[in-house]
């Protein structure tokens, strides 16, 4: 895509491309020698002032929110951007024209299965001083509400809301920058908004200034003069929303949470957001990633099984007291979420150990191995005729405890396809959302005689 740039007024190319699975957002600079590639993360932004600027070195890229963010709503989760200049093109002040392109050219599944991270209590992140505010709480969907307030008769109070990012095109993308007239000449002497006009940016005039000092900034902005006694927006292109400014926030909260890393399933709820505490939240998300980075599969007692204690007896040869899965609730086409009760009526309790009853790790293992042969006998026909022997164990840590009362939540998955009946699997072992033991195991998969 072809535009000039807001704070530069350079004429720019972006170029959008596909990228492999697990590539993530990366912005590369082909205008500099070595053309160097920045890693689009929160922790290489470097200046939030007036939006998002990543850098590495001495390359820089700024304003990439807008088309950040037309990527995340899309649900693009790899994408080299190759960028001839210090910025993206600002075009009309929005997300649309990035997700028009978008849409022009078409979305490729990939095989990877998308790495949501799953918010499962309220995180929160307050600026004292400013009086603005990030929460996330757990929600089904990514979804977000902004809230502004500035001391203005136009936008004093407003709020926009997205449920679903399906929405986004309709509801946001259209939604454009705003910069008030009082702002206009800081920026112009900071030498910033070189490429700004009316076309890119809603512009409002709140307050009045003289005509003269309107005139004079009529002819810095290159635009037409207007009446210094009229306020109001001065765009010829009438607001899309009422709420639009609100929305804007919307569309940069979504581009700088890109920046995160990973989908994220939460509700936002912004208060007088802006770039500076979006990715100071950002940050703490990702740390908040790094912490948990392997979350525990969800899991809801009242829900019905996919397998229960009978269908896993049809599969499995292991009874009384070897059989250590008690039903499956989750299954795909590389991973099962099996379930195991921990009961202080387990036999092996007696012994192991009488005064301070400890599930053994040898146990954990056997429960999770019966889960990995419940998800290869799933791939066959007639899994019935079929058992599963496995050849090998790797790389077991054992974690914490496991004590009666525990539900152990199993989730196994394929790490290599299955080939001449071999496979080979990772399982993590869960007590609530914490991991006590994890394992690689390779199994081969034989026809009963």
């Amino acid at each position: 895509m072809f535009g000039k740039g807001l704070h530069t007024g350079l004429s720019l190319t972006v170029t959008f491309n596909p990228a492999p699975e697990n590539f993530g957002y990366k912005i590369q600079r082909i205008d500099l020698e070595g053309e160097p590639i920045i890693e689009a993360i929160a922790e290489n932004v470097v200046d939030t002032s007036r939006g998002t600027v990543v850098a590495k070195g001495d390359a820089r890229c700024s304003t990439i929110e807008h088309g950040m963010a037309a990527l995340y709503a899309l649900g693009i989760d790899n994408c080299l951007i190759q960028v001839n200049g210090p910025e993206f093109p600002i075009l009309d002040g929005s997300a649309k024209y990035y997700v028009e392109n978008i849409q022009r050219v078409g979305i490729e599944v990939q095989n990877a299965p998308k790495d949501w991270y799953v918010i499962k209590k309220k995180i929160e992140f307050r600026d004292e001083e400013t009086g603005s505010s990030i929460i996330i709480l757990p929600d089904e969907k990514f979804s977000i509400t902004a809230m502004i307030s500035f001391e203005s008769q136009f936008i004093n109070s407003q709020f926009a809301t997205l449920d679903d990012t399906a929405d986004f095109v309709d509801e946001v993308a259209s939604a454009r920058t705003f910069v008030f007239v009082r702002e206009i000449e800081p920026l112009l002497k900071a030498g910033l908004i070189k490429g700004g006009d009316l076309e890119n940016a809603i512009v409002i005039y709140e307050k009045q200034i003289s005509q003269e000092d309107l005139d004079r900034l009529a002819d810095q902005m290159k635009v037409a003069r207007r009446d210094a006694t009229k306020l109001g927006y001065l765009n010829v292109q009438p607001l899309v929303w009422r709420n639009e400014p609100a929305r804007h926030k919307l569309l940069d909260i979504i581009g700088d949470m890109a920046l995160i890393g990973r989908p994220i399933k939460g509700r936002i709820i912004a208060t007088r957001p802006g770039h500076t505490i979006n990715n100071k939240f950002a940050r703490q998300m990702r740390r908040e990633i790094r912490a948990h980075e392997v979350q525990a599969p969800h899991y809801d007692p009242s829900d019905a099984p996919l397998m229960d204690v009978n269908r896993i007896r049809e599969l499995l040869p292991h009874r009384y007291p070897m059989q250590l899965v008690d039903k499956v609730v989750e299954t795909g086409s590389n991973y099962v979420v099996a379930i195991k009760n921990v009961t202080a009526n387990e036999e092996f309790f007696q012994g192991h150990f009488p005064q301070e009853p400890v599930m053994p790790g040898v146990l954990q293992i056997e429960a999770m191995a019966q889960a990995g042969g419940l998800l290869v006998l799933n791939s066959v026909e007639e899994p019935e005729k079929w058992s599963t022997y496995f050849l090998r164990i790797d790389n077991v840590k054992f974690r914490k405890k496991v004590v009666p009362g525990d539900t152990l939540i199993f989730k196994v998955e394929l790490i290599t396809p299955i080939r001449h009946g071999i496979a080979t699997m990772h399982g993590f072992a869960f007590v609530g959302e914490t991991i006590v033991m994890e394992a690689t195991f390779t199994a081969q998969i034989t026809k009963n005689k």
